[in-house]
């Protein structure tokens, strides 16, 4: 990631603070970039520890704030941990079959990397201040070895979470999380009218899925596919109460199929009421945006929801 130089020409400008508070809201944009990656630093250390809460000071807003690098997927998992870094994200949510990096474009990166593999994206996290907290959307099997994989590998980055679909595998999953102490959100994608057996768009049926199941098992929370069902996201969010595990954050253009992603507060999904859900519950998940247009060019758009965020979570009560 290009480091842009602060006012003091100092290389990274990590350990620079300003010497004049009282001016700080008033301090040139290149000098505020440089002032974020210290505290995203510490958000980011004990990457190697087993499945935690995520840490305070990898919130944003109040919020555990990041990209989903599904919004980078032009590029690899190296350059997506440093756009969110870029974009002002403290978190990242991994996907399967990412490239792995600008040089080996046609290896992919999932739960079968290597531990070298793993040991190179761990470096760029810390590198970074970015924090590794879920993964998905992944397939899990029933057979245990497989789903285990899975787990394994959320482990060794110490995510809070993993997010499927596979509701097929429940038996499985709650099994396992009940050993790894991970949690797992089942993801929703828009209702396909086509398929009506496809019902992980509707937030009743999640919840008939996950209701009855271990707490640490629910919803992944992706607003953006039920504004694409014609769906409120608050109201999809209080149904789902005390049992939304993760969220996919997005600001669509419309109610309808063929919604597209806009930046954060100039759409109609009502991101201002989703944050007060989200605290109304107590929530403590990662959020992760997921900014599906402009593929070559989105960290603005993806930095506009870290914006917003903060800005939200500042304004006085």
């Amino acid at each position: 990631m290009a480091r842009l130089p602060d006012a003091t020409g100092s290389p990274t400008g990590y350990l620079h603070f300003p010497t004049d508070l009282k001016n700080w809201e008033n301090s040139p944009p290149k000098m505020k970039i440089k002032f974020i990656p210290l505290a995203a630093a510490l958000c980011a250390a004990g990457l190697t520890a087993s499945a935690e809460p995520i840490p305070a000071n990898c919130l944003t807003g109040g919020l555990a704030l990041g990209c989903q690098a599904w919004t980078f997927k032009e590029y690899s998992v190296l350059e997506a941990i440093d756009k969110t870094a870029e974009a002002g994200g403290k978190v990242i949510e991994f996907y399967p079959g990412q490239k792995f990096s600008p040089d080996q474009p046609g290896v992919k990166f999932d739960h079968n990397a290597t531990d070298e593999m793993i040991a190179t994206v761990k470096a760029r996290l810390e590198k970074d201040g970015v924090r590794a907290v879920n993964y998905g959307v992944v397939g899990i099997p029933k057979d245990e070895a497989g789903a285990r994989k899975i787990f394994e590998f959320a482990k060794k980055f110490g995510l809070y979470g993993i997010t499927t679909e596979s509701v097929d595998s429940i038996d499985t999953i709650e099994k396992l999380v009940k050993e790894y102490d991970i949690r797992v959100g089942f993801h929703d994608h828009q209702s396909q009218p086509k398929n009506p057996g496809y019902k992980m768009w509707d937030p009743n049926y999640v919840l008939s899925v996950v209701k009855d199941r271990d707490a640490r098992i629910g919803s992944c929370a992706d607003v953006g596919h039920w504004v694409q069902s014609n769906l409120k996201p608050v109201d999809c969010l209080k149904i789902l109460q005390g049992r939304v595990i993760s969220v996919h954050l997005h600001e669509m253009n419309d109610f309808s199929p063929t919604a597209h992603d806009v930046p954060a507060g100039t759409g109609v999904g009502n991101l201002a009421g989703v944050i007060d859900e989200l605290k109304r519950q107590n929530f403590t998940g990662n959020v992760s945006i997921e900014y599906e247009a402009n593929w070559k060019n989105n960290v603005v758009d993806a930095a506009s929801f870290v914006g917003f965020v903060r800005g939200y979570g500042a304004r006085p009560e």
